[in-house]
């Protein structure tokens, strides 16, 4: 039928045809595995609406995951092309020189995350957390923040029973008794609480010295071929938190906004705007100063807290390579 077609047409016409159809089908083609994690931001609303699809014309293949260690060892594989991570891992990733580089803050890290303790635990302070079971995902930015929490208090972290658990893990071992405290993020943040009280969380932590962030990362040799499309990922994401900062107070609960971020997250809309108003989320200019210089010390600062913490064997001398600016100026023009 096709051929039929272009028999009956110009042969300008034709091959202008031609032309749109092999576009079509090249877009059709291209295809993204991009990995992101249940935490309350507001992007998880273009996420479920399909705007990445529609400003990209690729499709997308999103997957779930629990821990940004997790995310790191996916990308590390090349089976996840960008994924969501938090600063702790992050740093811990371009320690060990993976091919990688952050694209964008997606979070600076608030009361979103925090440590609770147990109601009948016994822990009422810092102090009472010394013998006591703390359950948090290892390499993430509650564990940094954990650690950093018991710097501050002056505990020696070997005097705490400090354990790996993703979250879908502390809320199960919460609900049977088996862990005094956890240090999370929602939805299992959410379901601690309901049983305990937050002891302290990473806004007060980043006062104490140790701020931390969640970031979007790229596999380099994916961004290097296709930066239009890690472009177009940027800028809607930063479009998103636009629209948050400009019309954040008329997102509740019942809203089609709060209902697109629980349905990604499983966090309950009630605590969604607590959530949200528990982080920053920079917009495009903000992005590209804070990607140009501020983070790669961070990045640089995060990575000499593990090394103390005996979490990576070195520091580099440079975090730069694992930093990208270009992709949030790009989408500001």
């Amino acid at each position: 039928m096709i051929a039929n077609i272009f028999k009956r047409l110009p042969a300008v016409a034709a091959v202008s045809l031609l032309a749109l159809l092999s576009g079509q089908a090249s877009a059709a083609d291209k295809e993204v595995n991009i990995a992101y994690q249940t935490v309350v931001e507001p992007a998880k609303v273009a996420q479920a609406d399909g705007d990445y699809e529609k400003a990209s014309g690729w499709k997308i293949n999103w997957k779930k995951f629990d821990s940004g260690a997790d995310v790191i060892t996916a990308v590390a594989s090349g089976d996840i092309q960008i994924g969501y991570v938090g600063s702790s891992p992050l740093a811990a990733a371009a320690t060990r020189e993976l091919p990688i580089e952050t694209i964008l803050i997606a979070a600076q890290i608030g009361q979103a995350e925090a440590l609770v303790v147990r109601n009948g635990s016994g822990i009422k302070t810092a102090q009472d957390l010394v013998g006591k079971k703390i359950a948090v995902p290892f390499v993430s930015t509650t564990h940094y923040s954990l650690l950093a929490a018991l710097k501050h208090w002056g505990i020696d972290p070997a005097k705490v029973q400090i354990l790996n658990l993703r979250p879908p893990e502390i809320i199960a071992a919460w609900q049977r008794g088996d862990i005094d405290a956890a240090y999370v993020w929602d939805p299992a943040l959410g379901k601690v609480k309901e049983s305990g009280k937050v002891l302290t969380n990473s806004a007060e932590v980043a006062k104490w010295g140790a701020p931390t962030f969640d970031a979007w990362i790229v596999r380099k040799d994916f961004a290097q071929k296709n930066p239009d499309f890690v472009t177009a990922f940027v800028k809607v994401t930063g479009k998103a938190y636009a629209d948050y900062r400009a019309h954040g107070g008329d997102w509740k609960a019942g809203s089609p906004q709060f209902e697109k971020i629980s349905r990604l997250t499983a966090a309950k809309q009630s605590d969604i705007a607590e959530l949200l108003a528990g982080s920053g989320f920079p917009t495009l200019p903000e992005q590209a100063q804070l990607l140009s210089n501020g983070t790669v010390k961070a990045l640089a600062a995060t990575s000499g807290f593990l090394q103390e913490q005996k979490k990576v064997e070195r520091v580099l001398t440079d975090y730069q390579p694992y930093v990208n600016p270009a992709f949030a100026k790009a989408a500001i023009q």
